[in-house]
C-alpha cells in the first residue's frame, strides 16, 4: 500500500511539472522569450501564428517548442535567431526567415551548440546564412525541414545543413535549395543522411570532410555547382542515391579524394559533366550503379590502386572512362558497356573478348581540352577504332575482361 501511494504521489508531481505554455495574441504569453525564461524542464511550448520579432533566442532547459499554424520568428537580417544548448529538447513546426549575416561568426536560423537527444523537424528556413548548425553533439535528428537560401557569392552564403565534430546524426527527408553546401559534414561519425533533395546549390549538394563510418542513401542532388564531394574520408556507404544535371567545366556527379574502404552501390549517375572524379582513392568497391548521359561516367585518376568496379552499365556517355596515366591499378568486371562491338560465341552473356572503356580521343581531350569540338567528327571515330586494335596512347591494361553483352539486372 505504501509503495502503492510513493508511485502515485510520483506521478502527480511528474504531471504537475510537465506543463503546456502557449504564446500568441491572447495566450498565456506574448512574447516567446518570456516564455521560455517561465518555462521548466519537460514543459511544451506551443508558439501560435503570428509573426516574432524577438531578436536571439535561447534555449537551454529540456523543452519542447511546437508550432501551431505556421508562426513566423524573423530575425530581421540582424541576428541568429534560435541558439539551442542543451539534452532532450524538440523543435517543431516554425518557419525562420532573415536570420543575421556575419562574417566573423556563423550566425543561422537555428543552432544547436553542445547538444544530445535534440530534434528539429519540420520547419521551414528561409533567408538564412546558416540555415541549421550543430557543433559538438550528438544523438540529432534533422528531419522533414524545408530549407530556401538565397544564393550569393560562396563566402557570403552558409550551408543549409551543416554539422562540425558529432555523431550519431540522423538527417532525412529535408528539402535543401539555394545554399553554398546543401549538407556539410566534418569529423561526423556513425550517422545517416536519407531521402533528402540538394539543389541548386552552389558549391555541393553534399560535403563531407574528415568524416568516417556514415551512410547516405535514396538521396537526390540536382543542378547543384557539383553533386557530392566525399573528401578525407573512409568506410562511407553510398547507396541508391541520383546524382543529375550537376553540369559545369569543374561539376561532378561525385567526387572522391583521398577516401577508402568505401561502397558506392546501386546509385544513379545521370546527365552530369563527369559521374565519378576519383583522386587518391583506395580499396573502394563500385557496383551496380548505372551512368548515363554523363560527359565522362569515369575519371579514375592514376593516383587511384585497389578499386573494383563490377556489373555497373554505362550507356549514352560520351567517354566511358578517363585516365591521366598509363598504369593500371584497378579492376573492371561483368559491366555493360553500350559502346562494345565484341562477340559471344558461347552465348554466356559474357563477351569474349576484352572491351578497353578508354578511348584515345578521352586521352587526347584530357591534355587538350579544345579538342572537344572534334567530338562528333568521322574522323576521331576512325582513330578510335584504330586505337582498339592497337593501343599506342590508352592505358594497354585497363579493360573490362569480362563485358556483359546486356544491361546487367540492377
Amino acid at each position: 500500500m505504501r509503495f502503492l501511494l510513493i508511485l502515485i504521489f510520483l506521478s502527480f508531481n511528474c504531471t504537475l511539472q510537465a506543463r503546456t505554455i502557449t504564446v500568441g495574441a491572447g495566450k498565456t504569453f506574448t512574447s516567446l522569450k518570456k516564455a521560455i525564461e517561465h518555462a521548466i524542464d519537460r514543459d511544451t511550448i506551443l508558439l501560435f501564428s503570428g509573426t516574432y520579432k524577438e531578436g536571439s533566442l535561447t534555449i537551454t532547459k529540456q523543452i519542447a517548442l511546437l508550432g501551431q499554424n505556421n508562426p513566423v520568428l524573423d530575425g530581421e537580417n540582424k541576428y541568429e535567431i534560435l541558439l539551442v544548448s542543451g539534452n532532450n529538447i524538440t523543435v517543431k513546426g516554425i518557419q525562420f526567415k532573415n536570420s543575421g549575416y556575419s562574417s566573423m561568426n556563423d550566425f543561422a536560423s537555428v543552432k544547436l551548440v553542445d547538444c544530445s537527444n535534440v530534434r528539429v523537424e519540420n520547419n521551414i528556413i528561409t533567408n538564412a546564412f546558416f540555415a541549421i548548425h550543430v557543433s559538438n553533439s550528438k544523438n540529432i535528428i534533422i528531419r522533414g525541414n524545408n530549407i530556401t537560401g538565397l544564393p550569393k557569392a560562396e563566402q557570403l552564403t552558409g550551408n543549409g545543413i551543416h554539422l562540425w565534430k558529432s555523431g550519431t546524426a540522423f538527417i532525412e527527408n529535408n528539402t535543401v535549395y539555394g545554399h553554398r553546401d546543401g549538407i556539410y559534414f566534418e569529423f561526423v561519425t556513425n550517422s545517416l543522411i536519407r531521402n533528402n533533395r540538394c539543389e541548386k546549390n552552389i558549391r555541393y549538394g553534399l560535403h563531407f570532410m574528415f568524416s568516417n563510418d556514415d551512410i547516405y542513401n535514396n538521396n537526390t542532388f540536382s543542378d547543384n555547382g557539383a553533386g557530392v564531394a566525399v573528401m578525407y574520408s573512409k568506410k562511407v556507404k553510398m547507396e541508391g542515391n541520383r546524382f543529375e544535371k550537376n553540369w559545369g567545366p569543374s561539376a561532378y556527379g561525385l567526387l572522391l579524394k583521398d577516401i577508402t574502404d568505401s561502397y558506392i552501390t546501386h546509385n544513379t549517375f545521370s546527365k552530369n559533366t563527369t559521374g565519378i572524379h576519383m583522386e587518391g582513392s583506395s580499396r573502394m568497391e563500385i557496383q551496380k550503379n548505372i551512368f548515363t548521359s554523363n560527359g565522362w561516367a569515369l575519371k579514375v585518376q592514376a593516383s587511384c590502386d585497389d578499386n573494383f568496379f563490377h556489373h555497373n552499365n554505362f550507356s549514352g556517355n560520351s567517354f566511358d572512362v578517363g585516365t591521366n596515366g598509363t598504369m593500371v591499378l584497378n579492376k573492371f568486371e561483368n559491366n555493360y558497356w553500350d559502346k562494345y562491338d565484341g562477340y559471344d560465341i558461347n552465348k554466356d552473356g559474357t563477351g569474349d573478348v576484352p572491351y578497353h572503356p578508354v578511348s584515345m580521343y578521352s586521352v587526347i581531350t584530357e591534355q587538350n581540352p579544345n579538342a572537344l569540338i572534334l567530338l562528333r567528327s568521322f574522323t576521331v571515330q576512325l582513330l578510335d577504332k584504330a586505337e582498339k586494335a592497337i593501343p599506342s596512347l590508352t592505358p594497354e591494361h585497363l579493360i573490362d575482361s569480362k563485358p556483359t553483352m546486356k544491361p546487367n539486372r540492377l
